[in-house]
């Protein structure tokens, strides 16, 4: 095999993983874990984002999968805020979710190149009314991330898990749409995600 000369990583998501909230991309939780990675390996680490505010697990299928085609070293999926949004079942979640996870060892990518990460808990924000009762809201995202573990540990894949970081309320926890993380809490996703997986993660390069 050919000595690598940069390593490719695709992050698979919604807002969360384009970073809505921050004042760039480049201060979301992917972009953060790319300094990490190209420190562990002592490469450089290409990321493309093609993540978009509002998506679902429906839309990751039909826009970004197809990015597949261009072979990723490493990928992250974050996807299912906005399935609980439109208040789909959760039959519908776990269908979809199998059909990404799918797809991305069908394209060669193996489980543990694969970092999958919760869904964080946006119940108690401010601006969480609008879409609910936050205890409701609160046990849908629960059901969920039990369904993203699931069916990621049953793949081999890596789970990260940022919902004990996202309940916290300290001040400037949260952006100024009083929804999204701040600056200061993706950076402490890309710590908790390092420090859970971060290794692991960048050792399924070598394999």
């Amino acid at each position: 095999m050919p000595a690598r000369d940069a390593v490719s990583y695709l992050a698979l998501g919604d807002s969360y993983t384009i970073g809505t909230g921050a004042a760039t991309s480049a201060r979301a939780f992917p972009a953060l874990l790319v300094s990490k990675l190209e420190a562990q390996l002592r490469m450089p680490v290409r990321l493309t984002n093609p993540a978009v505010n509002g998506y679902t697990t429906a839309d990751l299928i039909r826009e970004e999968l197809p990015l597949l085609r261009s072979r990723a070293d490493l990928v992250s999926v974050l996807i299912g805020a906005n399935d609980v949004v439109q208040g789909w079942p959760l039959a519908r979640y776990r269908n979809n979710l199998a059909a990404i996870y799918e797809a991305v060892l069908t394209a060669g990518v193996p489980g543990p190149a694969v970092l999958t990460v919760s869904v964080p808990d946006w119940s108690s924000t401010p601006a969480a009314g609008q879409f609910g009762a936050p205890a409701a809201i609160r046990a849908r995202l629960d059901a969920v991330n039990a369904v993203a573990r699931q069916e990621a540990e049953e793949r081999g894949m890596l789970f990260a898990d940022v919902v004990p970081i996202s309940r916290r309320t300290e001040p400037g926890w949260l952006s100024d749409d009083s929804l999204h993380p701040s600056e200061a809490q993706y950076a402490a996703w890309a710590q908790a995600i390092w420090a859970a997986q971060g290794e692991r993660w960048a050792a399924a390069v070598a394999r």
